[in-house]
């Protein structure tokens, strides 16, 4: 084999393997993108068992404007309030953008009589939620 020709097969390995990486990246966002939509599709009907399943164990769930981190089972315990509180509510989000294993999301609380605007991220581990943080960033969602 001459120098041309290896030369294209060492181009095509290296850009085989690019493009495996590329499609390995996507998956993973797009796994993290799905358990991000099942945590707000069970957020909304205070879903115990979803939500218990989509958390790690050892999770830790930030609520910034609160000043509270909550454990898993502090979470699960809070469902009965948060039950109330989103009765009749909406919840649109979107994922802003995905880097180092942590996914920030722009979500608008839609509640009978009042919305807000928050930004939230969570890293996800093994199709888990190992840690979430959220910030209200605006008292409407005008922005959204």
């Amino acid at each position: 084999m001459n120098g041309a020709a290896r030369q294209a097969i060492n181009v095509r390995s290296v850009v085989f393997t690019a493009a495996a990486l590329l499609i390995a990246i996507v998956a993973a966002r797009a796994d993290d993108g799905a358990i991000i939509s099942r945590w707000y599709s069970a957020l909304l009907i205070a879903d115990r068992t979803e939500l218990a399943d989509l958390l790690a164990d050892d999770v830790r769930i930030k609520l910034d404007d609160l000043g509270i981190v909550q454990s898993k089972q502090e979470f699960i315990a809070s469902l009965d309030e948060w039950k109330g509180a989103v009765a009749g509510a909406a919840i649109r989000h979107r994922i802003e953008k995905s880097e180092g294993g942590v996914t920030t999301v722009i979500a608008c609380y839609d509640f009978p009589d009042n919305d807000m605007l928050m930004q939230e991220t969570f890293a996800v581990t093994d199709n888990r939620i190992t840690a979430s943080s959220q910030a209200a960033i605006a008292e409407n969602c005008e922005a959204y």
